[in-house]
């Protein structure tokens, strides 16, 4: 990996701009993240974020939605908006040589939608639609509900919203979510791919400059139920989630963590694959995941099995988690780091991954990172370090959540 140096700048209105060259090419990409998440949303207009995220690619800008569009899709800009716990993002890929003509329009998006009443409600039943499809996606019906028993709330709030609070939403109430919460002092814009920093810098404090507001942050409340719970479902496929304490993204410690996780589900020599599906043909799925947040952090797993089945793939997989703390073979070791920096190749070929990394970095540790840090980072773990981990982090109380026709017998510890 070529040492890269990452450009960052904060306009007067708070917004942060970080900046990374990819030299070799000539795609340019972009996250913005404003704090107009899941979490901030009104405690009776849950889902508001949902709309937001469809209604403000409805004309922007004085722009009816059909010129808005035509005019993104002629400079052949991808583009997306979606709904995170903290945060509405907008993401975006371009031609480098595009981005002069391309950034007013994607700034429209944000700090000039027309938020026009007529195509409120098309927004709003996309939304409800969206819920309602959740029905056929068990699987991620299960990840969802795990979300909400696992999270302090607002924060484990699901990022479809409710579908009663949706039913009576109106258009006043998307705007004025927009104005308080879209606003450039907690939002951060990062790039990464073919760009002249200067030229860049210019376009950001021209188009982006006038925008105004403070949203402000949101503190974690009343933590979640968590424990075991089941849901009916009158299906031959059964859908597990589980999830556990881990160290925040913040803690010296963060890339240990990854390194067990890898262990776990790093590939299909990870010892979830390898014991519970391979060996044993109990799941169709199996996985595991980390996610941090800047003061707290968890380690999620899911499996996809049959009644018959569930209940021996939930023992053995809870077991699996918990053999950890007996301490890791070198081998699975090293897979694991080659199986992290190999992510870390394919992260810097892509620049949609990078622009969101340094985004989130910025958010989750005010500054970003750059692929030569981070692996240096994984450098620096060693199997004495990880198994030291292991060992001294034991597993404690899991938040397990089941979907099938029967309820499970959560294994003792």
């Amino acid at each position: 990996m070529s040492i890269t140096t990452i450009h960052q700048h904060r306009l007067p209105n708070g917004l942060w701009l970080i900046a990374e060259p990819i030299t070799a090419s000539k795609s340019l990409a972009m996250t913005l993240l404003t704090p107009a998440g899941s979490a901030p949303e009104p405690d009776d207009q849950q889902g508001v974020a949902a709309v937001l995220s469809d209604l403000i690619f409805r004309g922007a800008g004085g722009r009816s939605a059909r010129d808005h569009c035509d005019a993104l899709d002629n400079l052949g800009v991808q583009r997306d908006a979606s709904v995170e716990t903290h945060h509405l993002r907008l993401s975006a890929a371009m031609i480098g040589r595009n981005v002069d003509q391309a950034l007013p329009l994607l700034a429209d998006v944000i700090c000039r939608p027309n938020l026009d009443e007529a195509t409120f409600a098309p927004s709003r039943d996309l939304a409800i639609a969206a819920i309602d499809s959740l029905n056929d996606e068990p699987q991620q019906r299960v990840m969802l509900t795990l979300r909400q028993r696992f999270n302090p709330q607002p924060l484990g709030r699901s990022l479809y919203g409710q579908r009663e609070h949706l039913e009576a939403l109106i258009i006043e109430q998307a705007r004025n979510f927009w104005k308080k919460r879209v606003c450039p002092d907690g939002a951060i814009l990062a790039f990464a791919g073919s760009f002249d920093w200067n030229r860049l810098r210019s376009l950001v404090e021209q188009h982006f400059g006038d925008w105004r507001g403070n949203a402000g942050e949101i503190p974690a409340g009343a933590p979640g139920p968590r424990g075991y719970l089941h849901e009916s479902a009158q299906t031959a496929q059964v859908h597990l989630a589980l999830a556990y304490d881990a160290l925040s993204e913040t803690d010296p410690r963060n890339m240990t963590q990854r390194a067990a996780v890898a262990v776990l589900s790093g590939g299909m020599s990870g010892r979830l694959f390898t014991n519970v599906r391979e060996q044993r043909g109990l799941c169709y799925a199996v996985y595991a995941l980390y996610s941090g947040q800047r003061d707290r952090g968890g380690v999620v797993a899911y499996a996809g099995t049959t009644g018959p089945r569930a209940q021996e793939t939930l023992d053995v997989l809870t077991a699996e988690l918990r053999r950890m703390s007996d301490g890791v073979a070198s081998d699975e070791f090293e897979r694991a780091i080659v199986g992290m920096k190999s992510r870390l190749v394919m992260q810097g070929e892509s620049t949609s991954a990078r622009a969101a990394a340094l985004a989130h970095d910025q958010f989750l540790l005010d500054r970003p990172r750059s692929l030569d840090e981070l692996a240096e980072l994984v450098d620096a773990v060693t199997l004495d370090d990880l198994n030291d981990f292991v060992r001294s982090h034991p597993l404690g109380g899991m938040t397990i959540v089941t979907i099938g026709p029967e309820p499970l017998q959560v294994p003792k510890h």
